[in-house]
């Protein structure tokens, strides 16, 4: 029997694009196969079941014969496909641009997604900058405050027009000329902080509690629809109630509640030293940000589509992504995509190329350090990962530490203080 033909007309670095060609002759050879079996499971009027006539049964069941030979030809083609070999597919192809046409050769491609192979000629030499951010009396505060508008309490107010740190609750309706405004439902939002346009704001802060005003707003240049920026609007608007914040004081008691604290002084420390800890992360992730880029640079690493495609569907199906707006988020998100896939592309190549990935003793020394930390059993905390299903993301993790480590014995590393 003819072979099926199979011709890569297109490739990156993580894909192939195969042309399928399958001769007529298999095409028939196939046909007579599923012919023969609706003949032998069918029952006609006026046949014995196993005895209708094979044109009668092609007429009856011509639909269902053509969709077994094409699913029959795309299984022996990606058959094929795997029996050669020199392919890693890291998922089923995608099969487009079928051409099945009568007294023709079935005709369609697969994309399909492969292991991405990529070799990095440097991976070392670079002169990077590590930042560590001071921590100062101003940002300590500033934490502090943030704690105090944790545990701060609303009093109402009246008389007085609201003004930004201000909680409001408003009613907020669009107006059409010539219908009656529907009623409003009433809601709450802080002044200031960006929870409604400015726009909206200037009407609300024009107001007293229970008063009403209507007025033109127009949506901001950056609003997540693309279709809706810059449009306008008559609304109307109702102010229904105002309140203002209060803070409580930094004392013995506030300390207590906060994390019980010996004292406010024991607070600012604790403060201190979360502050120093995050800056020393930032500072990391700003030199492990800046190698990657040096590496993506140096070695012209590209952004294979069929990668890109593929994380942008998966973060449209995390966010729950509408249909409708799918096309603006995947523009919007392809520059980070993009990004994103050069960066794993670099690590994994490196993690590959150096024998860096996590091996079974790496993640029991891991997670008896994170068992003694928590104060479990490591067998015990194995179990609960496994079952949650996040050992991969800590292999991941501890691979991604080991290649970073490696890399950055690769280059010079210069500690800056800001």
């Amino acid at each position: 029997m003819t072979d099926i033909s199979i011709e890569t007309t297109a490739q990156d670095v993580a894909s192939r694009t195969l042309r399928v060609t399958v001769p007529l002759e298999r095409i028939a050879v196939t046909e007579r196969k599923a012919t023969r079996e609706y003949t032998r499971q069918v029952r006609l009027p006026g046949f014995r079941k196993g005895h209708a006539p094979e044109p009668v049964v092609k007429k009856k069941f011509g639909a269902e014969i053509r969709r077994y030979i094409l699913e029959e030809s795309l299984r022996e083609s990606w058959q094929q496909v795997l029996s050669v070999g020199d392919l890693q597919p890291t998922s089923d192809p995608q099969v487009t641009d079928i051409s099945f046409e009568e007294g023709q050769p079935l005709v369609f491609e697969m994309v399909v997604e492969v292991r991405p192979t990529l070799e990095l000629a440097t991976t070392g030499g670079f002169t990077l900058t590590r930042t560590v951010a001071a921590v100062t009396e101003a940002k300590v505060q500033e934490q502090i405050d943030k704690l105090r508008e944790q545990r701060a309490t609303w009093k109402p107010i009246e008389g007085v027009r609201p003004k930004p740190g201000q909680l409001v609750t408003v009613s907020v309706v669009t107006l059409e000329e010539g219908k009656e405004p529907p009623a409003g439902q009433p809601y709450s939002l802080v002044l200031g902080q960006g929870q409604a346009i400015p726009d909206l704001e200037e009407l609300i802060m024009g107001l007293e509690p229970e008063g009403t005003v209507e007025g033109d707003v127009r949506l901001p240049d950056d609003h997540p629809d693309p279709a809706r920026r810059g449009e306008a609007r008559r609304v109307q608007v109702t102010l229904h109630e105002v309140k203002e914040q209060l803070l409580p004081e930094v004392d013995a008691a506030f300390a207590t509640e906060v994390g019980e604290f010996a004292s406010v002084e024991a607070l600012r420390e604790a403060v201190t030293s979360d502050l120093e800890n995050e800056a020393i992360r930032e500072a990391d992730a700003g030199v492990r940000q800046q190698l990657v880029e040096k590496l993506v640079e140096a070695n012209a690493v590209p952004a294979p589509k069929s990668l890109v495609g593929r994380l942008i569907r998966a973060y449209a199906e995390a966010y729950q992504m509408p249909a409708e707006q799918m096309e603006a988020f995947a523009a919007s998100f392809q520059p980070v995509a993009e990004s994103q896939v050069k960066r794993e592309l670099v690590l994994d190549n490196v993690a590959t190329a150096q024998n860096l990935h996590a091996t079974e003793a790496d993640l029991d020394a891991r997670i008896a350090e994170m068992a003694a930390a928590r104060g479990v059993e490591a067998g015990t905390l194995w179990a609960q990962l496994e079952q949650a299903k996040r050992l991969g993301e800590l292999e991941r993790q501890v691979t991604e530490e080991k290649t970073f480590a490696w890399l950055l014995e690769q280059s010079t590393v210069t500690e800056v203080k800001a």
